[in-house]
């Protein structure tokens, strides 16, 4: 059973850096996927909720519950962050710093997204240019 637990354990890992990793790139892939942004906008408030307001993550306690019934040793109280990521990808204090280089490709990424779509809406507000000359197929009765 312990097997089980470890899956559990990988895959929430696995989830968690999936959404850090998506956290700041998801604006940059709403830029080719335009409707994807609407994926990144919960995804960006949950992140600014955790950093801010010190949201409880579902992932962190769901890794905290399977790891010991997998026979791992328990995941630091400080949660998921600080366990897999402080000291290996930025120094130790140097956090603030991490989170805001985050929220920085996030505001770049949202003004990139607001610019293309103000390009791409045509400038008559109309969806058909008056200038088209449509075939007709028709008989001349």
């Amino acid at each position: 059973m312990t097997t089980f637990y470890t899956l559990v354990v990988w895959l929430v890992v696995a989830a968690h850096f999936a959404f850090l990793i998506y956290l700041p790139s998801g604006g940059f892939l709403a830029l080719r996927w335009r409707r994807s942004i609407w994926v990144h906008v919960p995804v960006v408030l949950w992140g600014i909720g955790s950093v801010v307001l010190h949201f409880w993550c579902p992932l962190t306690a769901l890794e905290q519950w399977a790891r010991p019934l997998a026979g791992l040793p328990p995941l630091s109280s400080n949660g998921f962050i600080d366990h897999y990521i402080t000291g290996v990808m930025y120094p130790t204090g140097a956090t603030g710093y991490a989170q805001g280089a985050a929220f920085t490709a996030v505001l770049v990424s949202w003004i990139a997204y607001a610019v293309t779509a103000r390009r791409q809406q045509p400038a008559t507000g109309r969806d058909w240019d008056a200038g088209t000359v449509v075939s007709h197929s028709g008989g001349t009765g």
